[in-house]
């Protein structure tokens, strides 16, 4: 089921701020941009590292609304398989954009843990590690 670590995001309470630091730390700028919610790709295999307003994410405190999601290959079919060993669900499948779907869940022990149908994740598997004929 799993793939890799898609997606590591920060809740931050000053996002232009938090952006301007890791844009100077990763010496890259983001990728993708949204209000509130900026995404790097960083080191040889090009993780994702997203830092959002913490304002957009209800109920956290900045520094500790951190989410990690895990590329899968299917996303209704991760979702099944963690509600069936226990999870509850914390947020439904959502679209973010082409080739980029999300879920999540919290685990038994109340941890919240995304799952994410992640196109340039699959890219880079593929080119790291091509499939065997």
């Amino acid at each position: 089921m799993l793939l890799s670590i898609g997606t590591v995001t920060l809740a931050v309470d000053d996002h232009a701020a938090a952006v301007d630091w890791y844009t100077q730390w990763f010496d890259v700028a983001p990728y993708f941009e949204r209000p509130g919610y900026s995404e790097f790709r960083v080191g040889a295999t090009e993780q994702e590292f997203g830092i959002i307003d913490a304002a957009y994410v209800p109920g956290t405190i900045a520094g500790t609304a951190q989410t990690i999601y895990w590329s899968v290959e299917d996303v209704e079919d991760g979702l099944a398989q963690l509600l069936a060993a226990g999870a509850t669900l914390a947020e439904p499948v959502v679209e973010r954009g082409p080739g980029f779907r999300t879920a999540a869940v919290t685990d038994p022990f109340g941890h919240k843990l995304g799952i994410m149908e992640n196109s340039h994740a699959a890219e880079v598997l593929t080119r790291i590690a091509p499939p065997s004929a």
